[in-house]
């Protein structure tokens, strides 16, 4: 889940709970509401802790044309 779709789901879900007043037989559309807000925060929390845990690495060109890779854990990284 993307936070595009993490933000769809709170959207709805706080929609169905907070504006939706139609009584639906059988169905308790606040509860859903709820629970969809709950999955999308913890679908956003997940996203965000994957985009801050990648690495970055760049390929850099030397003299003699060889490219390698460097790693932003690489202590001499920013030179």
């Amino acid at each position: 889940m993307r936070i595009g779709a993490s933000l769809a789901l709170i959207g709805i879900g706080a929609v169905l709970k907070f504006a939706v007043t139609q009584p639906v037989s059988g169905v308790s559309l606040g509860t859903i509401g709820v629970i969809m807000m709950i999955v999308g925060v913890v679908g956003l929390l997940i996203t965000l802790a994957l985009m801050t845990t990648r690495r970055r690495s760049d390929v850099v060109y030397g003299p003699n044309g060889v490219g390698y890779v460097e790693s932003a854990a690489d202590p001499y990284f920013f030179r």
